[in-house]
């Protein structure tokens, strides 16, 4: 404990709230990783409550009597969920050790909101309450594993740093935990925002951090919409907060990056483009991971933005290219079947990041570019006159999907990348061609025509369409295609 409490008296003194925050995880420094494990048998569940008292008490260090008292309340605590920690590492209660990790860590919590709410801690300990909070969700979503699961691994993982911690597990399953976490944090939430101190002293310092924990935590329940009510609450306390520019960054990239996905989701797309765009720019230059789940929300909102693919000068990085090469050279060549194929292929991991939908309804930018192309082949732009039945029999070849006979020549470029099952997407096509399911390439004149006014309707196609005479008549004047310069 010497080790310890020597640094936490150096931390008071020299009011390093960074060097507070890092002496209560629950992970040992690297450079000495027997720490916590000497700190827990330097005492025990009899003489613990005097050893701590002692050591707070310490001559050199002048703390306030409701301080101190509030420091020893959470070392306490902190010893014992230490103990749980150290007994699931060596698996001594395997079958639910991150259920009693969960309990013992939520005290903690509970001690440190305490000391905050009674003002017995000052914002320069702000870092304190982040370690605390990020913790607590790390844990609940373990105890939340090992309940779905009934079966402990002995190992705990913590590392739940970064802006992307937030993927839903596809189960739906209840998170008991980790929605006790969220009103464990939504209370750290409230004690920020409601601080009436001068500002060199308040709590809202730590607002943005305390809101991108809870962002977090609703994004991982799949409940996006509670997210909201803390976007609506901070709008409202606008007034009494010090300007966006005064806070660390990297709690404002964090926050701009879940106010861009928010916006995104309720298909706001120009708000989350300004959002996102900022985080981006504001993120730092080495933090790739950051920027590529950023790109993953931007790429497809400049897609609805600007109805164009991003330009090849944005050197994309190879995680989006990845993610979005097949579907931007499918929208390029006007090529549905390419389309529906690459967009299956990854199905599941747009599921779970929420860009599913999204992605789908750029189908459209795709059908755009094939008529387009059908338009400039057609060679004859003097006449603004195309026959529905012509662009339908295009819309029907490019919609065959592999399986079908159209688009083989992507079978190899795709299945090299090891994560496309082309066997199965074939013999998925034959399946729904022997259940007497209709395919896109079977589709009538009249569905095309639905789908020709529709780009009408949304601006991609100037022009109307004359029922009647069964023509499209295209705009004399300006662009035809607008956004692709025809």
């Amino acid at each position: 404990m010497d080790t310890i409490f020597r640094i936490f008296h150096h931390a008071l003194y020299t009011r390093d709230g960074t060097v507070l925050g890092n002496l209560l995880s629950p992970i040992p420094p690297t450079g000495d990783p027997l720490l916590l494990q000497r700190f827990y048998k330097d005492s025990n569940v009899f003489d613990i409550q005097s050893d701590i008292t002692q050591y707070i008490k310490a001559p050199q260090t002048s703390v306030p009597k409701e301080q101190r008292n509030a420091w020893i309340d959470i070392y306490v605590a902190y010893w014992k969920a230490i103990g749980e920690i150290l007994r699931a590492e060596s698996g001594n209660h395997r079958n639910d050790w991150a259920i009693k990790v969960y309990e013992a860590w939520k005290e903690v919590m509970n001690l440190v909101i305490r000391g905050y709410g009674s003002s017995a801690f000052q914002s320069w300990t702000l870092p304190v309450l982040y370690t605390a909070g990020k913790y607590l969700r790390v844990f609940a979503i373990k105890a939340d594993d090992e309940q779905a699961a009934k079966v402990g691994n002995g190992a705990v993982k913590m590392d739940a740093d970064g802006i992307g911690d937030d993927v839903t597990s596809g189960t739906f399953e209840k998170n008991e935990r980790l929605e006790d976490a969220a009103r464990v944090i939504n209370r750290v939430f409230t004690l920020c925002i409601s601080d009436r101190a001068p500002m060199e002293e308040s709590r809202k310092w730590g607002l943005y951090h305390t809101t991108n924990l809870l962002f977090k935590t609703y994004f991982k329940l799949n409940s996006i919409s509670l997210s909201k009510n803390c976007l609506r609450a901070i709008q409202a306390s606008a007034i009494d907060m010090p300007p966006m520019s005064h806070f660390p960054k990297a709690h404002i990239v964090t926050f701009r990056y879940y106010v861009g996905v928010i916006h995104f989701l309720d298909e706001e797309y120009h708000k989350a483009e300004e959002n996102l765009t900022a985080a981006y720019r504001m993120c730092h230059k080495d933090a790739q991971t950051n920027k590529n789940l950023i790109l993953t929300y931007l790429v497809p909102t400049y897609l609805h933005t600007t109805r164009r693919l991003p330009k090849v000068n944005l050197e994309l990085p190879n995680i989006v290219d990845e993610l979005f090469g097949g579907l931007f050279q499918a929208i390029k060549n006007g090529s549905l079947g390419h389309f529906t194929f690459e967009l299956e292929a990854q199905i599941n991991v747009f599921v779970k990041r929420r860009i599913y939908l999204s992605l789908e309804r750029s189908r459209e930018l795709c059908l755009r570019n094939l008529l387009k192309r059908c338009w400039i082949l057609a060679g004859d732009k003097e006449k603004p006159r195309v026959k529905v039945k012509d662009w339908a029999a295009a819309v029907r070849w490019s919609s065959k999907a592999i399986g079908e006979g159209g688009y083989n020549h992507i079978q190899k470029s795709n299945a090299d990348k090891g994560n496309v099952d082309m066997e199965g997407f074939v013999e998925d096509v034959k399946e729904r061609r022997e259940a007497g399911e209709r395919l896109d390439s079977e589709m009538d004149d009249d569905e095309v025509e639905c789908l020709i006014s529709g780009l009408i309707y949304k601006g991609l196609l100037k022009g109307y369409i004359s029922r009647d005479h069964g023509i499209i008549v295209l705009n004399r004047k300006g662009e035809i295609f607008p956004g692709t310069g025809v």
